[in-house]
């Protein structure tokens, strides 16, 4: 098989130097575009040797029109405020688009179901492999406890994530209060202060963390009377989520348009 070639969007950023890193030491996948802000010091210059990887011959570029030319596949781990302009590109460009990005509101995943009667579009807001497994225990344990356990959510993630709670966080929401029968507008408490008075029966509390370096972890606690079950997944590198995405990615290479996620590539 050929090499897939990738675009990564924002290809110094946190994320983007991981994936481009990868990307270029990987011989499945050929770098053939990278983007950056316009205002981005490393401008113009060749991303392997901005990365130590010596030349490469891709040129960071503020038009991803450009970094799009030969790609089969976009990825993106950029911003909500970022993502809609992407995936126009991605449409003119007739570019499947991996999408890792969290905290989307409402416009933003409009926006990701539009382009995908169009292009292939994954989205992701966890990209791990343990994650979406620790979807499906939460889902059985959740099934099985029933409603005398209490349901909490706590998240931990390094001080310059922008986002509150995270994307995983939200889903994790998401699969207990759906199980509950539960309202995610009124049934979930992010955070407590003052004097609430006595815990709801209905409630479920989301906590979120920030420090340091932390790169994501995330505990379901199931409460009960004189026990408790604790569901914990720690992702301990970015290298977790740079498998997982570029898993997806070419898995997604030679799809359909249509709109998927991780757990379609993972089959979990």
């Amino acid at each position: 098989m050929s090499p897939v070639a990738i675009a990564v969007a924002g290809a110094l950023g946190r994320m983007g130097r991981a994936l481009t890193t990868r990307i270029l030491n990987n011989p499945d996948f050929r770098l053939v575009g990278g983007s950056l802000r316009p205002d981005h010091p490393d401008l113009e210059k060749d991303l392997g040797q901005v990365l130590g990887l010596g030349t490469k011959g891709v040129l960071a570029t503020a038009d991803l029109a450009v970094a799009l030319k030969e790609a089969k596949v976009l990825v993106d781990f950029t911003t909500p405020s970022a993502l809609e302009g992407h995936l126009l590109a991605a449409e003119k460009a007739g570019v499947a688009v991996v999408v890792g990005t969290t905290g989307l509101g409402d416009l933003e995943r409009a926006a990701l179901k539009r382009a995908a009667k169009t292009i292939p579009v994954l989205w992701g807001p966890n990209m791990s492999l343990g994650v979406n497994l620790l979807y499906k225990l939460v889902d059985l344990a959740t099934r099985s406890l029933g409603s005398d356990f209490d349901l909490e959510i706590v998240e931990a993630h390094h001080k310059g994530k922008k986002d509150a709670p995270s994307g995983t966080a939200l889903e994790l929401a998401k699969i207990l209060t759906s199980l509950r029968g539960l309202d995610a507008e009124k049934d979930l408490t992010f955070g407590r202060s003052g004097q609430l008075g006595p815990r709801s029966a209905r409630e479920v509390g989301v906590l979120a963390l920030r420090g340091g370096d932390v790169v994501g972890e995330h505990t379901v606690y199931f409460c009960g009377l004189g026990e408790r079950l604790e569901l914990t997944h720690r992702a301990q590198s970015r290298e977790t989520f740079v498998s997982g995405a570029l898993r997806a990615a070419l898995w997604l290479a030679d799809k359909p348009q249509g709109f998927y996620s991780i757990k379609d590539v993972l089959g979990v």
